[in-house]
């Protein structure tokens, strides 16, 4: 007899032994079960900007751990080995993980775990047993995915995360069809609904020809900023990976789709270009945080206001000031 998964919006129907479209999960002994639960393909000490985010805890690192698997089929898939493929894999207990992140504060500036590389929310169990005993020894829980989810695990995960980078992919279904098989309106629920949670910064890799369309593009910006126009976007250029080829994203394009962008929204970032992009006051110009080389350095930002202008960002997470 066939079940359907309950996770994403595939809703797969799977007997004994068949696997999902995220190929980690089946059936057996007439339940659903996680065949990635543990499994561990890549493990690394990040800086928390290479997830990326910008505005939590700048200048700090974080524990970052891959698995196996993804729900969607990106035709230009930058970790296809670990998400489309198998790849080796150790194995891995979420007391073991945890133990692994404290152990990282005694001599990184480690802050705690991200779930990122493939996409977690596939390995649902696992990522939330460990995230829920992460926050209970005061570690940082981070999830970086394509919120690709129904909204009952969705709502269960945010209640253990603290921040989240949010991979939108596109602004039309066609769009979303075509690059990697899946529908955007469950994205945008659970974009809106993240955000009402916990802190939220949004990915839009620029494809040629697919998503960077200027006027959708300017419709998906004027959709972030009435969510809040202080959540930070992430622009980043595409570059030909996986089944897709196509040549990467001009800098023109993605120096235009920014501008339309930053009409809307007060924080824009470009990502895969070379550059370290510094955060300014959206009020004053002042300079709030300095990327670069060295260790990130925060200026102009004090008790979560501008020391220029007294403007507040409470979506902004400094060290120094938790």
């Amino acid at each position: 007899m066939a079940i359907t998964c309950q996770l994403c919006p595939h809703a797969c129907r799977l007997s004994e032994g068949t696997l999902g479209r995220c190929r980690q999960r089946t059936v057996r002994a007439g339940r659903i079960v996680s065949l990635n639960y543990g499994l561990v393909s890549s493990i690394a000490i990040d800086p928390i900007e290479k997830k990326p985010l910008y505005h939590f805890y700048p200048g700090s690192e974080i524990l970052s751990v891959g698995s196996l698997g993804c729900n969607l089929h990106c035709r230009y898939c930058q970790n296809y080995h670990i998400a489309q493929e198998q790849a080796e894999t150790k194995q891995l207990q979420p007391a073991e993980l945890v133990a692994l992140a404290q152990a990282a504060q005694r001599n990184t500036n480690n802050i705690g775990i991200a779930f990122t590389y493939n996409e977690p929310t596939v390995g649902f169990e696992f990522v939330l047993e460990t995230a829920t005993l992460a926050k209970a020894k005061g570690l940082k829980t981070v999830l970086v995915t394509n919120g690709y989810l129904q909204p009952e695990p969705w709502l269960e995960l945010l209640a253990h995360m603290d921040a989240l980078n949010i991979d939108v992919k596109a602004f039309t279904e066609e769009a979303y069809r075509e690059l990697c098989g899946a529908s955007l309106a469950p994205i945008l629920r659970n974009v809106e609904v993240a955000q009402e949670h916990s802190h939220v910064e949004l990915t839009y890799l620029v494809v040629p020809d697919i998503n960077d369309d200027p006027q959708v593009f300017k419709r998906f910006a004027a959709w972030v900023a009435a969510l809040s126009p202080d959540i930070p976007l992430h622009l980043t250029r595409y570059f030909p990976s996986y089944k897709l080829k196509t040549a990467p994203t001009p800098l023109t394009t993605l120096e235009q789709l920014a501008q339309l962008a930053r009409e809307h929204l007060n924080f824009v970032y470009l990502g895969n270009v070379g550059l370290s992009e510094e955060t300014f006051c959206p009020q004053c110009g002042k300079l709030l945080i300095q990327r670069g080389m060295a260790p990130v350095v925060t200026k102009g930002l004090m008790r979560g206001k501008c020391t220029e202008c007294g403007r507040s960002f409470p979506t902004i997470r400094v060290p120094a000031e938790g």
